[in-house]
């Protein structure tokens, strides 16, 4: 007794609505519809949320957040250089580095790849390298008596080595850069013993390897204070090329900036381009699942002429009417945004674990580990995707009820009771 009028008649009009087959069917299809929408744009965005997640937790944890390489001359004193860079805001650690661009042979094998030149210690302040070592041990790198190497997985693959082995670094001739004389310059030859192998996961293993600073150093003939570059971590990595830019231009040396968005800057733009993509196309699904509304309310309207007749002719206002149709209309909306909401923040939750006891069952890996930076399909479910989801699909149904509803309104009593 204490309802509106509106919310009365919509209810009512929901109720018997169950008695007819085609439109029982329609209605359902548009609520299925709609479930299915919302569920499959939550998990989608939280698979987005979850690569984002793995980006900037796993792959940035070996890829440098900032590089200053040297242009001409070595940098001079890079000890006291890091502690005034680390002085700096943002800036959590820095460490020196000489990147060699070579070759690596054992016996017949052959492998270009990228040696990077690090002091050990300080290289685990700026990089997570030493977490990912299968075989063997990062800190031998600073073994006095012997030159050391870690590998990728790929690289020991592509060499056929092992812990123990020794293998020959060739390295292009320093200094002759503008030399115009064609003659062949022999490379600079210097064998390694492989003291550890890291498996961190796509081309990284494949393109990667670590020598001590000291080695680096001696093949470019550099002193003990000398580095090629900094390498430099900072507490907030989408804010990586103005940090990048802040601390070059009070840096006392002439250098390239580089940061990680030039390197590996596509990949977060792609999780990006397909995050908008995905929810562009998953509305435009939720869309067309709403506006089965329309059908289902066109039908009611159809079937209720007289009982709007009626009401009409007993003082009922036009907009009493439109209300009891947008209240009939919105129970599948809402009725399928609960229910889409609810299974897609499930499915979120429990998305990696579903996917490898699919990939189990089937006997199927979908992401590798060789290809990808990871092996599994990540998860996270953020709030604000949900609420999103749930507004923009609630909005649609809305939408989609205000036509029928109002054409509720324009049915002439005097036309449809004298019909009776």
């Amino acid at each position: 007794m204490f309802k509106p009028l509106s919310l009365f008649i919509g209810g009512r009009y929901v109720r018997s609505r169950h008695g007819n087959g085609f439109s029982s069917f329609i209605s359902a299809s548009s609520t299925v519809g709609i479930a299915l929408g919302v569920m499959v744009l939550i998990v989608v965005l939280s698979a987005m949320n979850g690569f984002e997640r793995e980006l900037t937790k796993k792959l940035l944890s070996i890829v440098p957040h900032i590089e200053l390489i040297s242009v001409k001359a070595p940098i001079d004193n890079w000890p006291a250089r890091i502690k005034k860079i680390q002085q700096q805001a943002k800036v959590t650690a820095a460490a020196p580095v000489i990147k060699l661009g070579g070759m690596l042979q054992h016996k017949a094998q052959l492998k270009a790849v990228e040696v990077r030149a690090v002091e050990p210690k300080l290289e685990t302040l700026v990089s997570d390298i030493d977490q990912y070592i299968t075989q063997g041990s990062w800190q031998q790198l600073n073994s006095e008596n012997q030159t050391g190497i870690v590998l990728g997985s790929g690289v020991a693959n592509k060499l056929q080595v092992q812990l123990g082995d020794k293998v020959q670094m060739l390295l292009p001739p320093s200094g002759n850069k503008n030399n115009l004389n064609k003659a062949f310059l022999a490379p600079k030859t210097q064998y390694a013993k492989v003291v550890g192998i890291f498996k961190f996961g796509g081309t990284i293993d494949e393109t990667l390897a670590y020598i001590s600073l000291k080695q680096g150093q001696k093949l470019l003939a550099y002193s003990a204070a000398q580095a090629q570059g900094i390498r430099i971590s900072i507490d907030d990595v989408f804010a990586a090329p103005k940090t990048a830019r802040d601390i070059a231009y009070s840096f006392d040396h002439y250098v390239y900036i580089n940061d990680w968005t030039r390197t590996q800057g596509h990949v977060f733009n792609d999780i990006q381009l397909v995050r908008l993509v995905m929810f562009i196309v998953l509305t435009l699904v939720i869309a067309v699942a709403s506006f089965n509304i329309v059908s289902t309310l066109i039908m009611s309207v159809n079937e209720k002429q007289g009982d709007i007749a009626i009401l009409k002719t007993m003082g009922a206002k036009p907009i009493t009417i439109m209300m009891s149709f947008i209240v009939q209309g919105l129970v599948n909306g809402v009725l399928g945004c609960a229910s889409g909401a609810l299974l897609g923040i499930y499915l979120a939750n429990n998305l990696s674990s579903i996917m490898r006891a699919i990939e189990s069952f089937f006997g199927v890996q979908f992401l590798s580990g060789d290809v990808y930076f990871i092996n599994y399909l990540p998860s996270v479910l953020q709030l604000s995707d949900v609420y999103i989801t749930v507004i923009t699909a609630l909005v649609l149904s809305l939408v989609a009820t205000i036509y029928p509803a109002w054409r509720a309104t324009k049915v002439e009593p005097a036309q449809v009771l004298g019909q009776v």
